[in-house]
């Protein structure tokens, strides 16, 4: 049987490429599409809407969310209220946001997944960063994202310091001296260490781990070229939270 998916902000780069994979796999099925900007009724014989409240009752099961920040946390709420398993990228949320979403999708039995990154290449740069961490505890994080990214530093930058952080030891980085003569050039502190956002036009998704040590240095870096690196990770997801029945933070809990 088929798994019914909508899929939420079709009409944007993310939720486009979305749709493209769901059509091309016969265990999936598109069932309806979600985009407060969208002009037409019906998308290659799929009903389109442009308010999720329409969507009450409606015969699905997961919903994939590409949207933005500010809408990603009522929509993801509205998800699971609806018996919808939620497949999220869009990122934002605080951490009690994450913990509400999780403790409302036990109460619901839903499963769901909220992933800053669905790249298996980046979800792979996490766990190495998280495991060198406890041997170079000085580094620095630098993410770089297309211009049009609306939050910084990215979930995926986000993610990879919280893992970090419960792999390192704390330690304050820098000079004890040290002062920005122009504010913000150091980045982001982020428990004792730094992140840095870059935002330019021809970027897709790219981040880099950056270690030093007395007379060495190391660097993880991970590129997406295109947004089709994120399919195999979203199509996992899709196919494991409907097996599930609580919501997880970070597409590693799925592996």
């Amino acid at each position: 049987m088929s798994i019914k998916v909508i899929v939420a902000g079709f009409k944007g780069r993310m939720g486009s490429t979305a749709v493209d994979m769901v059509k091309g796999d016969s265990e999936l099925q598109l069932a309806a599409l979600l985009d407060p900007f969208a002009s037409e009724k019906d998308f290659d014989g799929v009903p389109v809407f442009t308010d999720k409240a329409d969507l009450v009752g409606f015969d699905a099961d997961v919903w994939v969310d590409f949207t933005m920040p500010k809408v990603a946390y009522e929509n993801t709420r509205f998800a699971l209220e609806n018996g919808f398993c939620p497949v999220v990228g869009t990122t934002g949320f605080t951490e009690k946001q994450i913990a509400d979403l999780i403790a409302l999708s036990a109460d619901q039995k839903l499963g769901g997944l909220i992933a800053p990154n669905f790249a298996i290449g980046a979800i792979l740069l996490m766990e190495f960063a998280a495991k060198a961490s406890k041997y170079f505890p000085d580094l620095e994080i630098i993410e770089l994202h297309h211009d049009k990214k609306k939050d910084a530093p990215s979930g995926t930058a986000v993610k990879t310091a919280e893992l970090i952080r419960e792999a390192r030891t704390y330690k304050k980085q820098g000079a004890e001296d040290e002062e920005e003569t122009l504010a913000g050039a150091r980045g982001a502190e982020f428990d004792g260490f730094r992140i840095h956002s870059v935002r330019l036009p021809g970027l897709v998704a790219h981040q880099e781990v950056i270690f030093g040590a007395q007379g060495e240095g190391l660097t993880l870096r991970h590129d997406s070229y295109d947004r089709i690196s994120f399919m195999s990770g979203v199509n996992l997801g899709i196919k494991e939270v409907v097996k599930r029945g609580q919501l997880v933070y970070g597409l590693e809990h799925l592996l």
